[in-house]
């Protein structure tokens, strides 16, 4: 039997609890404790679940192979540098961090030192995005929806890394080709900055991405749909749910239970149905996991740095098109 790896969190709001839960019930990791500035907050998590305290962030990354970087993305930049100066591997939650520069920066070093990282893209992980995911080939149009109820909590960053950077990244991963052009419009509704954005993404090979977020919707929707060639792909991401619409050439005699399409040129498509089968799983936990694979094997992490990186780059690109056009309106 392996012997653990040994991890350590850095930050205990709502996602950091998350994180030591299910790092505490792993059988890859042995969580040896967390560290967060705010003492107060971290007592109460101490008394609550019994997770060990460290006061101190430099002890903590001292004691532990594996470095889990919850904090908020302000702080990304610092903690990481830390714990790659101490050669610790590296996980770290998204946005990797708040400017590109700084993304780089860690992504060079760790590199240099022949550490793992990863960056917490959780989407990847769905189970619905892993059952979907081999339907996908060269899509040429992409549609995304991802709406969320307001919560005050999240507007301290903008809608688009905070919400459209988990479809920036799903897109950047089934799309091989280099950005061509981007337009991006915002309206801040409730808070000073946009709360709802529409992003439309056109690359080099033809596809073109729509994408739109909001945090001011009535209800929570993260839907994506993916079309190519003779086929249609929608991914529930909230439902865990996919569905696969399929055309290939017609029987000359199809039976009356059949959908059968012509088009203008007389070619008859017949029409079926796909429901791939969803297995259950715990996305962050399957993220940190396959993350103690890539470490253990010494193989490339399922989402790197320098994807991290790529789409920080996008979601900042985004995030400048909203504001020149929100400027051109007020």
């Amino acid at each position: 039997m392996k012997s653990k790896l040994k991890i350590g969190v850095l930050g205990a709001g709502h996602l950091g609890k998350i994180h030591l839960k299910l790092l505490s019930q792993s059988q890859r990791y042995e969580l040896m404790g967390f560290y967060d500035p705010d003492r107060e907050q971290a007592q109460k998590v101490v008394e609550e679940f019994g997770y060990t305290y460290y006061d101190n962030i430099d002890q903590l990354i001292q004691a532990v192979e594996v470095v889990d970087i919850v904090t908020p993305t302000l702080s990304h930049y610092e903690c990481a540098m830390k714990a790659i100066e101490a050669n610790r591997h590296l996980f770290i939650e998204k946005p990797i961090t708040s400017t590109v520069e700084e993304a780089e920066k860690i992504f060079h070093l760790l590199e240099k030192k022949h550490l793992k990282g990863q960056v917490g893209h959780v989407e990847r992980f769905n189970p619905a995005f892993l059952s979907a995911k081999h339907s996908i080939e060269n899509p040429m149009f992409i549609e995304a929806h991802r709406l969320a109820e307001f919560n005050p909590r999240g507007t301290d960053v903008s809608v688009v890394l905070d919400l459209m950077i988990h479809d920036i990244d799903v897109l950047l991963s089934v799309v091989q080709s280099p950005v061509k052009h981007i337009e991006a419009s915002g309206v801040a509704v409730i808070s000073k900055s946009p709360d709802i954005t529409n992003a439309r993404i056109e690359f080099e090979n033809g596809c073109v991405a729509n994408l739109t977020a909001s945090r001011i919707s009535m209800k929570n929707m993260r839907k994506s749909r993916f079309f190519q060639k003779d086929a249609y792909i929608s991914v529930d991401f909230l439902e865990k749910k996919v569905e696969v619409v399929r055309m290939k050439d017609a029987p000359k005699e199809p039976n009356e239970y059949d959908i059968v399409l012509q088009n203008a040129e007389g070619e008859r498509k017949q029409i079926y149905f796909e429901y791939p089968e969803v297995l259950p799983s715990n996305a962050i936990l399957n993220e940190l996991e396959t993350f103690a694979d890539a470490i253990e094997n010494d193989t490339t992490p399922i989402v790197t740095l320098l994807q991290g990186t790529e789409a920080l780059r996008l979601a900042k690109k985004i995030v400048a098109k909203i504001e020149e056009n929100f400027k051109s309106f007020h």
